[in-house]
């Protein structure tokens, strides 16, 4: 019997493509201008991409504003001084003195089968090609009726002494695509019919109808800077309801994580920034000596239907048990 979940490793054009039933879900993409190794795009059980396309491939009516933020990725503002959140090929020569990447070095193990499993290595380096820390991440990727599921393991294990001085800008991050932001009346720069970049003033909301829900009943926009056990954003496209949601870990660092989830189209948990997202009421300023590690862990839901609390309560719970 075929696998349910299948793994195709391409070194080519460094990429190793996960498809269920045949059908493509993610690829984990390495490309040397994206500055960090990412998922993208995700795709729900009925065929649709949840996540902006923007600046991977042309697009026509989607923001094009933080050409960092690609697909699913973990990285953060402030390690070492360093910034690995804001780097892309967008910022100037002369600036990047001030970032940090993170370089794929190798697929350690490829599985396929009920479940897909992938683990890769990578490094954290700084403009001078110092390795401050060294990644060792598990993919595990499953699926139910009408639900797809990523489990992203991430161990870091530091190489120096490692600060990840409080900051806003992290950790685990999505970027949606339009149909899944907040409405907004803004004006905005926008890929018109060519894909061009185009300011519009007055922004059209068609079809646009994103919504945020935690773990403690807040929603909309005000998830934002508010900790809880997981986020669902939802929205409809046609016909097909849909649920993106991602879950924290009892076990991680700074739980429960703090959301950094904007109604633009960011869609992030940050565990680590805890003075900027709380006002200053919390602090952190995590560190690790040399030779020390920590690991995250994080569940990622992309639903064709949508997830009531109840049920997003029995995951969080069962996914914090089972590692």
């Amino acid at each position: 019997m075929d696998s349910r979940v299948r793994l195709v490793r391409n070194d080519k054009d460094k990429k190793v493509d996960v498809l269920i039933d045949g059908k493509i879900f993610t690829s984990y993409i390495y490309s040397d201008n994206i500055k960090k190794p990412v998922l993208y795009p995700l795709v729900t059980p009925q065929g649709t991409k949840v996540t902006r396309k923007y600046p991977m491939e042309a697009s026509v009516g989607e923001r094009v504003d933080h050409p960092h933020h690609v697909g699913l990725w973990l990285n953060y503002g402030d390690v070492n001084g360093l910034d690995f959140w804001n780097n892309s090929d967008s910022i100037a020569e002369d600036k990047r003195g001030g970032y940090g990447m993170i370089v794929h070095n190798k697929v350690l193990k490829i599985e396929g089968g009920d479940k897909g499993r992938l683990e890769v290595e990578m490094d954290w380096i700084s403009p001078e090609q110092d390795t401050l820390l060294k990644e060792k991440t598990t993919f595990i990727f499953g699926f139910d009726s009408g639900i797809y599921s990523i489990d992203r393991i991430t161990k870091l294990i530091a190489l120096e002494e490692v600060s990840f001085t409080d900051n806003k800008e992290g950790m685990l991050g999505i970027r949606v695509a339009r149909e899944l932001e907040h409405p907004s009346d803004r004006p905005a720069i926008f890929t018109d019919v060519n894909g061009l970049p185009t300011m519009i003033e007055n922004t059209d909301n068609t079809g646009v109808n994103g919504k945020y829900i935690n773990s403690n009943g807040i929603e909309g926009t005000d998830c934002w800077g508010k900790r809880a056990d997981w986020v669902n954003l939802t929205s409809t496209i046609g016909d097909e309801n849909i649920s993106l949601v991602i879950l924290d870990h009892q076990s991680n660092v700074g739980y429960p994580t703090y959301w950094h989830a904007r109604g633009y189209g960011l869609f992030a948990a940050n565990p680590l920034g805890q003075a900027a997202l709380s006002g200053g009421k919390d602090t952190l300023n995590f560190k690790l000596v040399k030779g020390d590690s920590v690991t995250f862990r994080h569940r990622i839901l992309v639903a064709s239907k949508s997830l009531d609390k109840e049920f997003l309560d029995r995951e969080f719970t069962q996914f914090s048990n089972n590692y």
